[in-house]
């Protein structure tokens, strides 16, 4: 069984890396069960093992984390669903690509609940939505707007870090960044796109959605 751990309050971010690590281990060891931890940050970033320097653009606005999840920079604060998800990947195939596939279909499958169409894209990690609402691109493009960042680590097939769901946070603090890397997008919440979701819908969202990704 997966434990579900949901923690209220914002919690700080060294505390949440200690935690994650203690239970991965654990898990390795079989001496406690895979876990599923929602819970908000206070505004910082974090920089992934691809994080380049000039992408962060603003170093003295949030706390800067480095972290060894893969990826580059991210952003987390209030408003953004962070769902850090220890699983044992060993038992559950030994295959990172599906593992990450299985994080996207599990936000692709929360924001259906929700009648809006999440996309994958290929060479970016992640779960996007096209935005009609807004001018196209230069080239005629539709614009997309990044709705979930994906980065996770493993340690002896033991997954930790996760997934970020934008439901309500100030976008505004994506500035300090270029998301992800990725110059030619922005990034959009659930709040953003028209929904009136609270963290609390979003959770059971993302609850009912992951039996159907994960079993």
């Amino acid at each position: 069984m997966v434990e579900w751990r949901v923690s209220e309050g914002l919690t700080p971010y060294p505390e949440a890396e200690t935690w994650m690590e203690d239970r991965a281990a654990g898990i390795a060891a079989g001496a406690a069960p895979e876990t599923i931890w929602l819970l908000e940050h206070p505004p910082l970033y974090t920089a992934g093992t691809s994080a380049r320097r000039e992408d962060l653009t603003e170093p003295d606005r949030f706390p800067v984390f480095e972290t060894r999840r893969g990826g580059q920079y991210t952003y987390h604060g209030p408003g953004q669903r962070i769902a850090y998800t220890m699983l044992n990947v060993g038992v559950r195939g030994h295959d990172v690509r599906r593992f990450v596939w299985q994080l996207e279909e599990w936000v692709i499958a929360t924001l259906a609940e929700f009648n809006i169409k999440g996309e994958r894209r290929q060479g970016r990690v992640g779960v996007w939505v096209v935005r009609t609402d807004k001018p196209a691109l230069p080239d005629g493009t539709a614009r997309e707007d990044k709705i979930a960042a994906i980065g996770v680590r493993l340690r002896r097939w033991v997954s930790f870090h996760g997934l970020s769901l934008n439901v309500d946070p100030n976008l505004e603090h994506f500035g300090g960044i270029v998301p992800c890397g990725i110059r030619d997008h922005g990034v959009t919440s659930l709040v953003d796109l028209g929904l009136p979701v609270t963290m609390a819908d979003a959770d059971l969202a993302l609850k009912r959605s992951f039996t159907k990704v994960f079993g």
